[in-house]
Parts: structure tokens; C-alpha cells; sequence
């Protein structure tokens, strides 16, 4: 349960923290962007070290694929944009892409 919690509350903190600064630069928003952007960023590097994992490597490929599915779901509730059938597939495909990283059996 933790290890969810931990990637999704990084998928939030990241998406967040970027798209502070894409705020600033591509939308002209006050520099005063940046400030919450990088705590935001600070607190998903932080969320991203809960999780149990021996290789920090495999930890972070399998949040990628949590992060793809944040980021299509910001791309809706925030953008307004409505995901399409291909940003949904690429999502789903993403998430078994990374429920097999982080849970396949390994080797002993």
C-alpha cells in the first residue's frame, strides 16, 4: 500500500513541479511559479525513496509508467483535454510495463 501511495503522490508532486515551471516560461506566469514548483519537485524525489525496492533503477522505470498514466489524467482534469483511445492504450500498456518491473519474479 505504500509503495502506491508513494508513486502516485510523485506522479502528483512531478506533474505538479513541471508544470509549474511550464507555467512561467510558456504561459507568462509570475516567476513566483517557480518557488512552489520546486518543492513540489523536492517532494516527489523524496515520495520516490519510500518505495520498497533494492535498485533505485527499477523503482524509477516502474514509476514511469504510473507517471504516464498521471500525466494523460492531467492532460484531461487540468488541461481539459480529453485523453483518446491511443493515450489510453499507451497508458494501460505502460502500467503492465511497469506492474511487471516492479513485481516479476527474479531470479534468486
Amino acid at each position: 500500500m505504500l509503495t502506491l501511495f508513494a508513486y502516485v503522490g510523485a506522479a502528483l508532486a512531478e506533474i505538479a513541479g513541471c508544470f509549474a515551471f511550464w507555467a512561467w516560461l510558456r504561459l507568462d506566469k509570475s516567476a513566483w511559479w517557480l518557488a512552489p514548483g520546486m518543492a513540489s519537485l523536492a517532494l516527489f524525489a523524496y515520495l520516490l525513496t519510500l518505495v520498497d525496492s533494492e535498485a533505485a533503477g527499477r523503482t524509477y522505470a516502474a514509476y514511469g509508467g504510473v507517471y504516464i498514466v498521471a500525466a494523460v489524467l492531467w492532460l484531461w482534469t487540468v488541461e481539459g483535454h480529453r485523453p483518446d483511445r491511443w493515450d489510453m492504450t499507451g497508458s494501460l500498456v505502460c502500467l503492465i510495463g511497469a506492474g511487471i518491473i516492479l513485481w516479476g519474479q527474479r531470479a534468486a
